[in-house]
């Protein structure tokens, strides 16, 4: 039997079209005894690197290639339908025969999105070929390729006139290919693939052509068939019952009660499959479809015979073809595998004439930021000082890595030289006094004991990673910056996989199999929430979800979905771009690596991700967003504005009492770092005092180390006893009240006790934390030799420091990182402690994306004691900011419908020419091209005319035959606007102008709108209620009737509550089975849950909460009693359920026996009685009258109640409210 290899293979690359993961294939590959594969996904070569490294593990020789999409001329991107043209594309098969091969394809590969792109089509053309041609082998390709489709809609002669082409430009390294899958009548020609192969096989025949067999492999099983399908469906978005065949041809597939894929005609599929229910109901389906006027079908493939054939597969199917399965070895002889891994390249960086090299240049750059200008980074210059800088220099100098040094601070000091703000340092690059003094990072690692051997080590030579973070506001101006240096050809961004993870995989399959949403989401729900959680761990974990999965009986659609979910989970879905990372290639980067392009970017995209990108030799710089930053520039920016004061927040001081009595009270929301409830809570524990405190805290508080948080706390406080593993380690160990917190703890203990060099440290830090035991078994020998040698320590004692240390290196954080984050969490809380209204407008400008955390920064500010308005066109910016009495304005920036130039053109004239007085003053003011309509109402809406005296409605409606005030206002504007230019053109000039002033409109008297009618449409375009909420009307009803809010429904279980809430995104639907039921939101002031009504709740409660029952599609707020029950036959899956509802306006009429008046003893006047008989004489009704007499000191309480008056209690609660009286509940 002839020896095979496949040549035409598709992976999850081919992006939702093919199902194989490279791995699987290898493994495949190997166990067959295949000497090669060849990667040929569709259009890029995304899974090259992978490829090759994965062939490589499995001892198969890789051969990269890609299946490119020709067209006649890649650059004509317009098709005209009325002259009949369309984008017809070819696929092309092209192999590399070696490394220039490897290289061209590469760079066709790049171009191809480049200059070739349509629609979502990479694509190339001949005359790209005719370039870029050598050292590439080229085949016929499939049935979908120039040659077999001229074959099928051509003619054979023009077909042989195409192969002509190929042959004279690639001579021998051009096959014949034939695939047999056994498509019939292809397109309705009526021929088949086997009589295209025919054909080729007489081309190859009589133009002396050697032929090769493929199979244009999709997935690697042929049980992969139905994963396979079913990604198809998540690539077209289809429903996998719509049918899959040609209604053209009458060839249809479907598959049968035994699993089996069937592909024939369709009266041949009736007659063979009469008895087979399953085959039976896709016959109905595709019965169902041309009963249509215009009958669809989906896309999918014909068999499933797309598979990863074995060799014994290939040489069968191409058995009275055997030389083409022999080919594939002339093919594979031909192929040196190229080598795509390689040592960083980096970029050239200009250095002055003065300087000899780039070593010398930064040695120059480093001691002048050190001890040199206005701003020197040591005002003493030490020896101390000297040793550490020239040490750093020898070993960045010895390493290679000055040009990295020297490229990273000139576009982190262009940053700041044009107003981006810049972290003080991210991750062990603050551990480098030479970073320091350059000015990549902003901490003095002297002064905080960082290490530079956590950075750089020279005993483990490895690129270092310095990660800046910049504001995210402003962080584009550095990479366009680094892109006018290097040059667009230099400069790319790094793609991205998103893959199907556990949840999507289910949700994806679900959708596709037209599983009803709140099953699927059943489904998910059930498995675990942790990070990195997959299908496999869910199943371990939940005993309910397997047993679905494991039951196979035909009706069960949930199992059948999770075993295709399990499948498809990994499966790469979509291309993304990288948040931060940026590529700096030393020359063209198509030179290196393909690249593609991106709707999302200006720049190139890599085509291989941040995992191997530096393997593959590129340098990769991260230019992170970080928020903070932006908070602390907004935060200055607004304190200068309003109290003068310009404050450098690199030279703040770091004793502030006001700043730690903050963190003391845990008054950190909105601070960076720690705003969490459970550092907060920790933080009134501890009463940090300096700043090593929240460095400590800042590494203690996660995982792992938050168990010796009790312990830091209490030595700080005296309260347990600081004890040192041993004497000698007090120095390194003080600060951190004896435990071992830190990384650089843990190499500097090795280095004190035994001797170890910080490279040598470092080394033994990284196999502690990777758990290393045949390295840790010799370090620990080592070490106890060490100690014993240097200091005569016993076995004994060096044994049990040695424990303390795989302890904690287990644990143990980047002191560097912890440091340099503390440093801005610091900052963030002196801004709050000196300047909360400025502090919180800022946080409030940078989450004006959220309407969740607005509302959650707006309690927090109120909390502060500094009130938040809404907006005001007297007072707001564009961003949130803060007015002349403390109190922070909402930013009309975060009305919807505002639009930001239309705020800054309105704020500009109002700081020119002083306030608006009235809503006409400000028409005749502002640009009318600008501020439009849309404007004017949004800002009405929101109350930001409020200020002129004239309630909303007036603005906005109008009686029959009138305009309301905005019409008004802005025709008087276009009058105004109109009368101004004609001036300015008229024989007396435009000082002339104005001698007149036009009389104001009338106004018309409306009812104000209703409380609720303002908040609603207030929320419609702020996205939340600012000048009030909805409930506020209810807070009698919700204190007396609801035993909880909304956030505690999840938590109770089996136990009837009651709630109240809003109603919102009521939806009604079908089930599968025909059944209406609806979903819902019920919202309260803190959150909001989604029940759901099936059945006979459906019908009870379902008009209740349908907006078409009520006045403006407005469904009042609702009381509704609910519970958590346990669903049948499970033992951990709760549905909720709605027991009753009824509109919360009618409870208190309905429940409430009355009212009780509190009135305390020592405060009761004459007065009080007095606005006390008026209320009653104001709200009579039927219901009870009690007041309860109280003396609180005594604890005394009278309670007595009227016989002589009843009331109605609704009406008296408000008049009891009018007069200041809030001493009533209901009873």
């Amino acid at each position: 039997m002839p020896v095979f290899s496949h040549l035409h293979s598709h992976t999850q690359y081919s992006l939702l079209d093919g199902q194989a993961s490279i791995s699987a294939l290898m493994k495949k590959a190997q166990k067959d005894e295949m000497p090669a594969v060849a990667l040929t996904d569709h259009g890029n070569m995304f899974g090259a690197f992978n490829f090759v490294a994965e062939a490589n593990k499995y001892n198969v020789k890789p051969i990269v290639g890609c299946e490119f999409y020709m067209v006649q001329d890649r650059h004509k991107k317009a098709f005209s339908r009325e002259k009949g043209e369309r984008d017809t594309r070819h696929h092309q098969l092209l192999l590399a025969k070696d490394q220039a091969g490897y290289h061209n394809l590469s760079k066709l590969c790049s171009l191809s999105f480049i200059e070739g792109l349509y629609s979502k089509f990479p694509r190339i053309d001949k005359e790209l070929l005719l370039q870029y041609h050598e050292g590439l082998i080229a085949t016929s390709c499939c049935i979908g390729a120039e040659i077999p489709q001229s074959i099928l809609f051509e003619s054979e002669a023009q077909a042989e006139e195409k192969l002509k082409w190929w042959l004279d430009v690639f001579g021998e390294d051009f096959y014949i290919e034939i695939q047999r899958h056994g498509l019939m009548n292809f397109d309705g020609t009526g021929k088949s693939q086997e009589d295209v192969n025919q054909v080729l096989l007489g081309f190859a025949k009589k133009h002396n052509v050697k032929v090769i067999c493929t199979n244009d492999s999709h997935y690697v099983d042929q049980t992969d068939y139905a994963a396979h399908d079913l990604l198809l469906c998540v690539n077209t978005g289809e429903e996998h019952s719509i049918p899959v065949g040609d209604i053209r041809t009458n060839y249809y597939t479907l598959v049968s009660g035994k699993g089996e894929v069937k592909y024939d005609l369709l009266d041949n599929l009736r007659r063979d499959n009469s008895r087979d229910e399953r085959a039976q109901r896709q016959l109905r389906r595709i019965d169902e479809e041309l009963q249509k006027p215009k009958p669809h079908t989906r896309f999918g493939f014909a068999n499933d015979q797309f598979f990863f054939k074995n060799q014994a597969q290939m040489n069968e199917l191409f058995a009275d073809v055997p030389e083409s399965v022999d080919n594939t070895n002339e093919i594979v002889g031909k192929i040196t595998p190229p080598k795509l891994a390689r040592d960083i390249l980096l970029p050239n960086f200009p250095i002055p004439a003065e300087h000899a090299n780039a070593d010398a240049f930064l040695r120059d750059l480093t001691y002048k930021g050190a001890f040199e200008g206005a701003k020197p980074r040591y005002s003493v210059r030490t020896p101390e000082i000297e040793e550490r800088l020239d040490y750093e220099l020898r070993i960045i100098q010895t390493m290679g890595f000055a040009g990295y040094f020297l490229i990273t601070q000139d576009f982190i000091n262009h940053g700041r030289s044009v107003g981006v703000a810049v972290g003080p340092g991210r991750g062990s690059a603050a551990g480098s006094a030479v970073a320091y003094c350059v000015g990549i990072t902003n901490i003095d690692p002297i002064k905080y004991s960082l290490l530079f051997e956590r950075f750089l080590n020279p005993e483990r030579v490895s690129m270092p990673d310095i990660d800046i973070d910049f504001d995210d506001v402003n962080r584009q101006k550095v990479i366009d910056y680094v892109v006018g240096k290097y040059g667009k050809t230099q400069v790319a961004q790094i793609i991205t996989f998103g893959t199907m993870a556990a949840k999507s995989s289910i949700k994806d399959v679900a959708r596709a199999m037209e599983l009803p949403l709140p099953q699927t989401n059943d489904l998910t729900k059930m498995v675990p929430e942790k990070p990195g959680t997959t299908l496999a761990g869910a199943f371990a974990e939940n005993q309910e979800l397997d047993m679905i999965r494991r039951d196979e009986s035909p009706d069960n659609l949930k199992g059948h979905i999770l075993r295709l979910a399990t499948q498809l989970e990994g499966s790469v879905r979509n291309t993304g771009i990288h948040a931060a990372g940026v590529i700096i290639a030393p020359d063209d980067i198509t030179k290196y690596i393909p690249v593609s392009t991106s709707k999302d970017s200006d720049l190139l995209i890599t085509q291989f991700d941040g995992k191997v990108i530096e393997s593959a030799g590129m340098l990769k710089m991260d230019f992170l967003g970080l928020k903070t930053l932006t908070v602390i520039v907004d935060a200055m920016n607004l304190i200068e504005r309003n109290h003068g004061v310009k404050i450098d927040i690199d030279e703040i001081p770091l004793d502030d009492e006001k700043t730690y009595a903050l963190y003391q009270r845990g008054d950190t929301i909105g601070t960076f770092q720690f705003e969490s409830e459970g550092m907060r809570q920790y933080l009134k524990d501890l009463k940090p005092t300096n700043i090593e405190d929240l460095i400590a805290m800042n590494a203690l508080y996660r995982p792992g180390p938050m168990q010796f948080i009790p312990n830091f706390i209490n030595r700080k406080h005296g309260r347990e006893e600081v004890v040192y593993p041993h004497e000698l380690l007090k120095p390194i160990l003080e600060y951190s009240q004896g435990i071992m917190v830190y990384q650089e703890q843990i190499m500097q203990t090795a280095q004190i006790l035994a001797g170890y060099s910080l490279g040598g440290a470092d080394l033994l830090r990284r196999a502690m934390g990777k758990k290393d035991m045949k390295k840790m078994a010799l370090e620990r020998e080592k070490f106890i030799e060490g100690a014993k040698k240097l200091h005569d320590i016993p076995a004994k004692k060096a044994n049990e420091v040695f424990d303390v240390m795989e302890k904690f290196a287990e644990y143990g954080f980047n002191r560097s990182h912890s440091a340099a984050y503390s440093v801005v969490a610091y900052q963030t809380g002196y801004l709050k402690a000196n300047y909360p209204a400025e502090y919180m407008a800022a946080v409030l400008t940078n989450n004006m994306g959220d309407i969740k955390k607005v509302t959650f920064f707006i309690e927090e500010a109120r909390k502060q004691g500094v009130p938040v308005l809404g907006p005001d066109v007297n007072e707001s910016l564009l961003k949130f900011n803060v007015n002349q009495e403390g109190a922070i304005r909402f930013g009309m920036g975060a009305v919807k419908g505002a639009g930001e130039l239309a705020v800054e053109s309105m704020v500009q004239e109002r700081e020119t020419a002083g306030n608006y007085s009235d809503i006409f003053d400000f028409a005749k003011r502002v640009n009318l091209r600008t501020v439009n309509k849309k404007t004017f109402e949004s800002l009405a809406q929101a109350g930001a005319f409020d200020g002129f005296d004239k309630h909303r409605r007036l603005y906005l409606d109008a009686p029959a035959g009138d305009q309301s005030l905005i019409e008004k206002a802005m025709k008087m504007g276009q009058q105004h606007a109109a009368a101004k230019e004609s001036a300015q053109h008229s024989l007396f000039g435009a000082g002339a102008f104005g001698a007149v002033a036009a009389p104001l409109p009338k106004m018309h008297e409306m009812e104000p709108w209703s409380k609720t009618e303002q908040l609603r449409r207030e929320k419609e375009v702020v996205g939340f209620y600012l000048s009030g909420h909805p409930l506020d009307s209810y807070k009698l009803e919700l204190d007396a009737y609801c035993t909880c809010g909304l956030e505690k429904v999840d938590e109770i279980k089996n136990k009837e509550l009651a709630v109240a809430g809003l109603i919102n995104n009521v939806l009604f639907k079908t089930t599968k089975t025909g059944q209406p039921f609806c979903t819902f939101t019920l919202e309260d002031y803190e959150t909001s849950i989604n029940p759901a009504l099936f059945r006979d709740d459906y019908t009870k409660f379902a008009p209740l909460i349908n907006p078409r029952n009520y006045p403006n599609e407005q469904v009042p707020p609702m009381y509704v009693r609910l519970k958590q029950e346990l669903r049948r036959h499970t033992q951990d899956q709760w549905d909720l359920r709605i027991l009753t509802m009824e509109p919360l306006s009618e409870v208190a009429e309905k429940r409430s026996k009355g009212v009780r008046v509190r009135l305390d003893l020592r405060t009761v006047t004459s007065l009080m009685l007095d606005r006390l008989e008026e209320a009653i004489e104001a709200a009579p009704g039927s219901k009870r009258l009690e007041i309860q007499f109280a003396e609180p000191h005594e604890h005394l309480a009278v309670d007595m109640f009227s016989r002589r008056f009843q009331i109605e209690p609704k009406t008296f609660i408000q008049k009891m409210h009018e007069m200041e009286m809030e001493v009533c509940t209901l009873i």
